[in-house]
């Protein structure tokens, strides 16, 4: 049989964390169910009592000596530490920045078509970089970008602040807007 190809689609291994029949040890520091602190016991007594409990001997230090054990049902303690990862990675704030591009000499519908997309990138929270790109002899007037630029700022002075004024950047003048916060909103 052929050696397969392409991407290994199997599930990346689990913690590594022993439980019950897999840790092989001679004695273990034991805690029982209700958080007390039993003592060092061999490990047969240990797994003898957890099976009592009908719960699982569950290694919560593997490096201490002896290594500490706990027992608990392990299969709800691993459903809660999925749900507590699930809900720190629902609380995350990613930020985006999306960059809309402009002209000096822009026209009136084409400002109004990119003010448009700006507004809509900070109705969804994202920030915004607008960028003013000058050409040829457009340089010499920068002053021109810098009003399209504070244009736009003061147009949407309601849903928008001002992350960074207007800057010449080489050929480029960038400024950045942020989604203005809601007097009302509580996270």
């Amino acid at each position: 049989m052929p050696p397969r190809r392409g991407p290994d689609t199997r599930p990346p291994a689990g913690p590594s964390t022993r439980i019950n029949d897999a840790i092989r040890v001679e004695s273990v520091r034991l805690i029982d169910a209700s958080g007390e602190n039993v003592g060092v016991v061999p490990i047969a007594r240990a797994q003898d009592i957890a099976a009592r409990a009908n719960l699982d001997l569950v290694e919560v230090a593997p490096d201490a000596r002896p290594p500490v054990v706990r027992i608990m049902d392990y299969g709800k303690w691993r459903y809660e530490q999925e749900q507590k990862a699930k809900q720190a990675r629902k609380h995350q704030n990613l930020i985006v920045i999306k960059e809309i591009k402009f002209r000096p000499k822009i026209d009136p519908h084409d400002y109004a078509t990119k003010k448009g997309h700006v507004v809509r990138f900070l109705k969804h929270k994202d920030k915004v970089k607008v960028t003013i790109m000058f050409r040829g002899r457009e340089l010499l007037h920068p002053e021109r970008g810098e009003a399209i630029l504070l244009r736009l700022a003061d147009e949407l002075k309601d849903i928008a602040v001002i992350e960074s004024r207007p800057n010449l950047d080489g050929r480029n003048m960038i400024m950045m807007l942020a989604p203005a916060k809601e007097t009302g909103e509580s996270d």
